[in-house]
């Protein structure tokens, strides 16, 4: 199921439950009952991998004290078998919302006490709004079962290219803001802007065997499990990282929890607090003796997105070790309180990234206070300027400070980032090369024209201590100027044409062979045909060369990594690993942006990636599966899902068919074909027809169809009266007629042998995928993972090229036109226009104003 489709039918089944809960509220049902059904499954995996037969997993009880003992120590929880979320589908009409309240109370007297933070009321949302789906019993009943009947065919197997959860929550959220009264980007950060966090955080923990991380305003939990998906591509035991969350709002809370547990994390590495941030820092304590048993907490890495700009309670607070340092954030705007919470909890040779309003950077007052303290005490490592409307449902413009506890360096990065993005909605959105352009710019300390820059402390100094990134970074795209001699008399100016400095650079002879008067601070373009003259010059012709040298043998080099190894290969980190190795080939090579490469890897590593892990999960017989596709369809005003043919799980029905079931594809095509041809004689014998046969009763409302019921009778009377005398002429009324019915006839006919085919060929298809030899596997995995990914790469010097040669012709065409050209244009329209004039004839009036217009024209009064 893809994002479209879920989304569909998520907001489908709201729209269902409306009348029955608020909108917002929605989202904490939903979550919570596919929270229950992964720990039923997970439960159920754990019973299975202990070797117990379906019949012992149905024995499942809470009488069994023994066998609850171990598996509430080895989970975490105890269900019964009669709680199991399969169970509840399984009952059919026979389900009730008793079961329900029975299962969560069951669940939360199983948890073993050595996992009562983690999941000790982690339901409680869900189990004190079941009363809100309905007045009774049976209303709640069937609020219910329309829930569990949604969740059961929500993918959560891993499979997917999408974060499952993250998205549902996002969806969501964003769906039910208004409702809901909040800005979805307090609660949830883009996945785009979480992985570039991340990144940075990784690179800077690379080298460590045991980490803990801490998000102080977790939300939904996906900075914290993005910081550990990143850093699992450094570290040898993804296990040895910890997970600290802390979240204010008890629902909010609950889905951190959810979601770090659905992840797969060790529950021993999660560590959770539902607390006031702010008011109650990290409450590491003995309820009893709060004094003496205080244990401040230190990591190695803080991530957080706060509220932005939010009001705090700062009474009391001059003395709290996090503040005492650098002073107290103004009580309308605790911006300055989170960051300064954040770098209180960092080890000495810890790291934190924090999203902020840009109004950081500049605000006076005691956030300028607490700026220059951070500068001065050499805390602030990079500021990172986002683009404009990438948080989810706030176009509040964004920033995200890196800070370190030491650093040796005393100046600051800029990186101005607010160009790069993609659109896509009402959003704008970081692509994986705009990703991974900041972070390596950050990592390296990188100062980048237009981009980035590395700034002193003195600079900042001099500047007041505002850290507004304009005043570092210009980035701002240069207007458009004319030059207005060669606007007068023609030419195009050399300074115009030394903007194209880097291209003249990487083709040292192309300038010459295009351009004459290089004495002059005028050039001409000398060559007839502009894209002929650049594709054939020399330099380009070396330039493509170069570069196909540089990726002579890159094919192979995919195979050796990705097919000879794919069932040890660490996917995790492989993307990294080809990315560097295009980067060495592209070392050499001028104009093309690495980035643009990295870009062209990532589109395809998000499938090669996903089949990797499917191939390493299940095997490499899973390559031969085929599983039923599943499509949404409305029946009776009901959409539900039902099969419509076959999907390879890794191998695609369309490589098979072009590659090795290609005559049989071939015969389809021809009747395809065959079925256009048909449209056409169609619209030509409609074309032929004059005014009064297109008002016959066979022609439809639009006049570009027929009506194939009436053509048949009509067809079927005017062949039997040929019978009887001679056949109509070629272009008779009668004949067309005649035509258009065996056209109508053939079309039937065809459109059934297509769809028999068509049905023959995907059982075909069906069957050759699960009889696919090992060398027939290679050579589809490389079609599918290596040939797109060739092909994409060898059309760079191609898109160089052809931008060069648009910016020259956009240059040539600026000037092409003198003024005075212009000018000769306007007397002559103006003099055609006045004889034009005289011609026209009309009253008093009227002659009046054409003599004045006319008079307008010569130049007159």
């Amino acid at each position: 199921m893809n994002k479209q489709q879920l989304a569909a039918k998520i907001w489908e089944s709201a729209n269902q439950m409306r009348s029955k809960i608020e909108a917002n509220e929605y989202k904490d049902y939903i979550l919570g009952f596919i929270f229950y059904k992964y720990l039923s499954d997970q439960e159920v995996k754990f019973a299975k991998k202990e070797g117990m037969s379906e019949q012992e997993i149905k024995a499942l009880s809470e009488k069994d004290k023994e066998t609850v003992k171990y598996f509430s120590e080895n989970l975490g929880y105890f269900i019964s078998y009669k709680d199991l979320f399969s169970t509840w589908i399984n009952k059919g009409k026979d389900f009730d919302v008793s079961n329900v309240r029975d299962a969560l109370s069951a669940f939360s007297r199983l948890i073993h006490p050595n996992f009562n933070k983690l999941f000790q009321g982690i339901f409680n949302t869900l189990e004190t709004g079941l009363s809100k789906l309905g007045d009774t019993a049976t209303s709640q009943t069937k609020a219910i079962s329309q829930l569990i009947q949604l969740i059961k065919d929500i993918p959560m197997d891993g499979k997917q290219d999408y974060d499952v959860l993250g998205f549902i929550y996002e969806y969501l959220i964003g769906m039910f803001a208004a409702n809901a009264g909040k800005k979805a980007g307090e609660f949830y950060t883009p996945h785009e802007v979480s992985l570039l966090m991340s990144e940075i955080i990784a690179d800077h923990l690379k080298s460590k065997k045991e980490i803990q991380i801490y998000d102080p305003t977790s939300g939904s939990g996906s900075l914290l499990i993005n910081i550990g998906k990143s850093i699992a591509k450094h570290i040898e035991n993804e296990n040895n990282i910890k997970y600290y969350a802390q979240e204010l709002k008890q629902n909010t809370y609950n889905l951190t929890r959810m979601n770090l547990v659905m992840r797969g994390i060790l529950a021993n590495n999660i560590i959770t607090l539902n607390a006031d941030t702010l008011e109650y820092d990290w409450p590491f304590y003995d309820e009893k003796d709060r004094e003496n048993t205080y244990n401040p907490l230190y990591v190695n890495a803080v991530v957080s997105n706060p509220p932005y700009s939010q009001k705090w309670d700062s009474e009391h607070k001059e003395n709290d070790a996090r503040f005492s340092r650098f002073g107290l954030a103004p009580k309308t705007k605790a911006d300055y309180a989170f960051l300064l919470h954040d770098l209180y909890h960092l080890k000495p040779d810890g790291i934190m990234t924090i999203v902020l309003p840009h109004g950081v950077l500049f605000r006076g007052g005691e956030e300028g206070n607490i700026r220059k303290a951070l500068v001065e005490y050499n805390h602030i490592d990079a500021i990172i300027g986002l683009p404009p409307n990438i948080f989810f449902g706030t176009g509040i413009p964004t920033i995200i400070m890196v800070l370190r506890q030491e650093r040796k360096n005393t100046d600051v990065l800029f990186v101005d980032a607010s160009k790069g993005f993609v659109k896509e909605g009402k959003n704008n959105k970081l692509r994986a090369s705009d990703i991974k352009r900041i972070t390596d710019t950050v990592i390296a300390r990188l100062s980048v024209p237009g981009f980035s820059r590395v700034v002193s402390k003195k600079e900042i100094q001099e500047n007041e201590f505002n850290l507004n990134i304009p005043r570092y970074v210009d980035s701002s795209e240069k207007t458009e100027s004319w030059d207005i001699y060669a606007s007068m008399f023609g030419g195009i100016p050399k300074n115009e044409l030394d903007e194209l400095n880097e291209y003249w650079e990487a083709f040292p002879n192309l300038r010459s062979a295009l351009f004459s008067n290089h004495e002059s601070p005028y050039s001409s373009l000398k060559a007839k045909e502009l894209k002929k003259s650049i594709q054939e010059n020399e330099d380009v012709i070396g330039f493509k060369e170069s570069f196909k040298n540089a990726f002579k043998n890159f094919d192979q080099y995919l195979k050796n990594e990705l097919l000879t190894n794919m069932e040890s290969i660490k996917v995790k980190q492989e993307e990294t690993i080809l990315s560097e190795e295009i980067f060495k080939r592209l070392k050499s090579i001028p104009l093309i942006d690495k980035y643009e490469a990295y870009q062209l890897l990532d589109d395809d590593w998000r499938i090669i990636s996903v089949d990797l892990e499917m191939i390493q999960t299940e095997g490499f017989e899973t390559i031969k599966k085929v599983d039923p596709k599943m499509v949404l369809k409305k029946k009776n005003g009901i959409e539900s899902e039902v099969q419509e043919g076959w999907v390879g799980r890794v191998i695609p029905f369309e490589l098979v068919e072009k590659y090795l079931l290609e005559k049989e594809s071939e015969n389809i095509l021809m009747k395809e074909y065959r079925l256009l041809e048909i449209k056409s004689e169609y619209e030509e014998i409609l074309e032929l027809m004059n005014e009064e046969e297109k008002e016959a009763e066979f022609i439809n409302e639009e006049k570009d169809g027929f009506i194939n019921s009436i053509v048949g009778k009509e067809a079927k009377q005017f062949k039997a009266e040929a019978k009887k005398d001679s056949a109509y002429p070629e272009d008779s009324y009668e004949a067309k007629i005649i035509k258009v019915d065996e056209l109508i006839s053939e079309e039937k006919s065809l459109k059934q042998e297509i769809k028999s085919l068509t049905d023959i060929l995907q059982i075909k298809i069906k069957e050759t995928i699960e009889n696919l030899g090992e060398e027939q596997i290679f050579n589809l995995l490389e079609l599918k993972w290596i040939s797109p990914l060739i092909t994409s790469l060898y059309n760079l010097p191609e898109i160089v090229i052809n931008n060069l040669t648009a910016k020259i012709e956009t240059l040539v065409e600026k000037y092409k036109i003198t003024y005075e050209e212009v000018v000769g244009e306007i007397k002559e329209t103006e003099s055609s226009l006045v004889s034009l004039l005289d011609e026209l004839t009309g009253s008093k009036y009227d002659k009046e104003g054409i003599q004045e217009f006319q008079s307008l024209l010569k130049g007159g009064k």
